[in-house]
């Protein structure tokens, strides 16, 4: 997902996005919705959160964290 579109989401839901990057921001909207903020943490992709919309993200995000 794009940061544009992340931080439409994280606008309508009264998240401010400044000055955070991705993960954060995403983090960020996980806690204020009520999830784990787990973005980024998945490894060696496995993940329990099957209904996440920032899986995908996610997955590609933590392997090139922990490459």
């Amino acid at each position: 997902m794009k940061i544009q579109d992340i931080r439409v989401i994280a606008k309508d839901i009264g998240v401010k996005a400044s000055g955070m990057n991705k993960s954060l921001l995403i983090q960020t909207i996980q806690s204020a919705e009520g999830n784990f903020n787990c973005f980024s943490s998945a490894l060696e992709g496995e993940c329990d959160q099957t209904s996440c919309r920032w899986r995908e993200d996610c997955f590609l995000t933590s392997k090139k964290l922990n490459s």
